[in-house]
């Protein structure tokens, strides 16, 4: 594992063993701490780093405002305030995939607001950078950073994840969001659809995770009590079939076998790994979109008998929802919150679908 990584994760990890801190990598240390700077030799192995680091927080009561390591650099301490008096994820590091816009962006958000720092993964860097704009600005400086990220290309997702070591000190929580869907019969839909929405959905996961769990993994040996979480979310499509929409449900079918296996495979690490479920997101761009959105296309090519309006067919998919509504990011986020702080569950498929799809 690169250098650089090693020191930051131990940096944060020796730095408390409940509550971690974030801390951001400097080139030098700055000015003002240069007197009260913890400095680590070059030759020290990420273990000594956690113990330093481990002994200076016992003896001050603290963790150190800056930690200098020899021909490296600076790890400073980042004091942002939480943005409520009790937050459900007090400065939990989470790469959220797909985040620039709909279902991602809005699950950001919720955890933005919660105490979490965010990385915004995504392949539209204008819309990627709004995001983490909008961020910081409603929750404070450093709550998140953009990083452009190509799930289905493996140096991509690594660099991404180094990206959130770099920027906030480490990785507690991933979440696999990014998918796309095409939609078509068997005769109709194309080979190179097929391979898309396969490449990102499902081989999309995969990569991700493969790129975040040397990172997930050197956390633990610095701090075998830190729990990490990895969430693929996934879709109602994961659990029924879906009519002429093969390539998207088979995908889905697809990460929940992935979702179980790499919890059986990760659990000694303290990682957990589980899926959520949701419904349909009504509002986002998918379905939304004036122009290309669902709500068009199933008019267009009248998938729903008796439709004239785009308001026709949002009626009809609503109708078929118990709860008479399409599922909502916060909906979403409070799973994701459910599945953070449960300790005690892994491999699982959880629905939010307002009962439109039920286990069995």
């Amino acid at each position: 594992m690169d250098r650089f990584i090693e020191a930051a994760i131990a940096v944060r990890m020796g730095a408390s063993e409940s509550v971690l801190p974030v801390y951001a990598f400097q080139s030098k240390v700055p000015a003002r701490l240069a007197a009260s700077a913890l400095r680590v030799s070059a030759k020290a192995a990420a273990t000594a780093i956690a113990d330093a680091v481990r002994r200076h927080t016992a003896r001050a009561g603290r963790p150190p405002a800056v930690v200098a390591i020899a021909g490296l650099g600076a790890f400073v301490l980042d004091r942002r305030p939480a943005p409520n008096a009790r937050p459900r994820l007090p400065n939990v590091v989470a790469l959220v995939t797909g985040a620039a816009q709909g279902l991602g962006r809005g699950i950001a958000e919720e955890l933005a607001g919660e105490g979490a720092r965010i990385v915004v993964g995504d392949l539209n860097a204008a819309a990627g950078e709004t995001t983490a704009a909008d961020l910081n600005r409603r929750f404070g400086a450093g709550t998140a950073h953009f990083v452009t990220l190509n799930v289905t290309n493996l140096v991509s997702a690594q660099a991404a994840c180094a990206e959130a070591v770099r920027r906030f000190g480490g990785l507690d929580l991933l979440v696999s969001n990014a998918g796309v869907l095409k939609a078509g019969g068997i005769e109709d839909l194309d080979e190179a659809a097929f391979d898309l929405v396969t490449a990102v959905n499902y081989k999309g996961f995969f990569l991700c995770v493969k790129a975040a769990v040397p990172i997930l993994r050197a956390q633990h040996r610095c701090q075998p009590r830190h729990t990490m979480d990895i969430i693929q979310i996934n879709s109602k499509s994961g659990l029924e079939g879906s009519n002429r929409n093969f390539a998207y449900a088979g995908g889905k079918f697809g990460g929940l076998g992935l979702v179980q296996s790499f919890a059986l495979e990760l659990v000694s690490d303290h990682i957990k790994v589980n899926a959520i479920c949701p419904g349909n997101f009504f509002d986002g761009p998918l379905w939304s979109d004036p122009k290309q959105g669902l709500f068009v296309q199933y008019l267009k090519a009248g998938k729903v008998k008796g439709a004239k309006t785009v308001a026709d067919v949002r009626a009809f998919y609503t109708s078929k929802v118990p709860m008479n509504r399409g599922v909502t990011p916060l909906d979403i986020a409070r799973a994701v919150f459910y599945l953070r702080e449960q300790a005690y569950e892994t491999g699982q498929a959880v629905p939010v679908t307002g009962g439109q799809v039920m286990l069995k």
